[in-house]
């Protein structure tokens, strides 16, 4: 058996699900017959349309540049779902190998299979090595780029958008009410005035009795509708307005974006540019056809074959030692210094050897070239350390 409270309660929602259906209804009339040009429209002032423009603006471009950015940073269209699975998941996707980190796992592989000591299994080790550089270079910028760039745009969507698309549909709700409102004011005033036009004498007071109190509650459900259309109407306007800041913090993202691609195109290009010489100084020893086998030139070795690889690879070693410019030794940067001028330091930047000089990222140096040095290069000097520093590091000043 229901208690009393029970069928109170049940009473209740019945009677809410009625009411609820019938406001649902009548908004629907409403819209309806304002597509088909039956009934009056209230407009929006223009600043709110604006804003309302700008806003839908910001959140289809976001989408656009958000997605993108996900197809640029992971091409593979499965990785990203299962991205999106862990996402949605609240889980931790694990971490994977990017695939010059397998590539580079590959060569080292094979190597060991083909022997390491043998011409073509110290280049695969060479090669892979620099390969899985690359691959942790390119992890970073997908770390970086996810926390400073696709977040927050992801969040702007998720969370500020959603607000605002609820309180925009509850504005537009609140429209259709007062237009309702408004048809109905509309109608009793006709009706009133008809009933005036044309008195009916034997019940002319209590129908113009009945009108009249007809109309003063329709006027009275009409100034009750337009408050809350003006009290939403604002709140839309102040969250619209919030886009501004927006695009501020998008902006700040974006420039933390464009700056991961640099840090990470500039470790790409030191990489290369580090494996060129390291392949460089391999074709180098190359003396003659006898020797030819014990380093090949990593670029014309796959297209020659037959007696004549010896002497293809020495040629190319000679042009190539001819063309570049020398790496300076030790004595050569005790040359006369010219055109000295301070530099700051972009990234952090570990010495390969004893000949160039680690950097830490936003300290100032005192940078200067000497004659017949790579162009890639410069030699920097902190105090009493001096060593060469790769040009990509650093921003020189006046």
């Amino acid at each position: 058996m229901l208690s009393s409270d029970q069928h109170h309660t049940m009473d209740f929602n019945v009677k809410k699900l009625a009411s609820d259906a019938g406001v649902f209804f009548t908004r629907a009339v409403q819209f309806t017959e304002e597509k088909l040009g039956q009934a009056e429209k209230t407009e929006l002032d223009a600043h709110l349309e604006n804003l309302i423009s700008r806003g839908d603006g910001t959140k289809n471009w976001t989408e656009k540049i958000l997605r993108q950015t996900e197809v640029l940073l992971q091409p593979n269209p499965s990785a990203r779902i299962e991205e999106y699975i862990y996402d949605k998941l609240d889980k931790k996707l694990p971490s994977k190998a990017t695939n010059a980190e397998l590539l580079g796992q590959y060569m080292l592989d094979a190597a060991a299979e083909f022997g390491p000591e043998t011409p073509y299994g110290s280049t695969l080790i060479t090669v892979g090595e620099y390969q899985k550089r690359l691959g942790g270079a390119e992890r970073e910028l997908l770390h970086t780029s996810a926390t400073t760039f696709l977040t927050p745009l992801r969040n702007f969507l998720e969370g500020d958008w959603r607000t605002i698309s609820k309180e925009r549909r509850l504005l537009e709700n609140r429209r259709l009410d007062l237009d309702i409102c408004k048809a109905r004011v509309k109608k009793a005033k006709q009706a009133e005035a008809k009933a005036a036009a044309a008195p009916d004498f034997q019940e002319t007071r209590p129908r113009n009795y009945v009108l009249s109190a007809s109309a003063s509650a329709a006027e009275h459900e009409l100034r009750v509708a337009q408050t809350e259309f003006d009290r939403q109407a604002e709140v839309t306007r102040l969250l619209l307005e919030g886009i501004s800041s927006t695009h501020l913090n998008h902006l700040r993202c974006l420039q933390d974006f464009a700056e991961a691609q640099a840090t990470y195109y500039a470790q790409c290009h030191h990489y290369m540019q580090d494996l060129q010489r390291e392949l460089s100084r391999c074709a180098n020893s190359v003396s003659g056809p006898a020797s030819a086998a014990i380093c090949p030139n990593p670029v014309s070795s796959a297209f020659l074959s037959g007696p004549s690889i010896g002497a293809a690879v020495s040629s190319s070693s000679s042009s190539s030692s001819n063309q570049k410019p020398r790496t300076p030794t030790m004595e050569q940067m005790q040359l006369p210094v010219t055109g000295a001028r301070k530099a700051k330091v972009l990234y952090d930047y570990d010495a390969h050897d004893v000949s160039e000089l680690s950097l830490l990222a936003d300290e100032l140096i005192t940078v200067y070239t000497v004659l017949g040095m790579d162009p890639d290069w410069l030699i920097g000097e902190r105090g009493n350390d001096k060593g060469k520093v790769p040009v990509t590091y650093l921003e020189l000043l006046s």
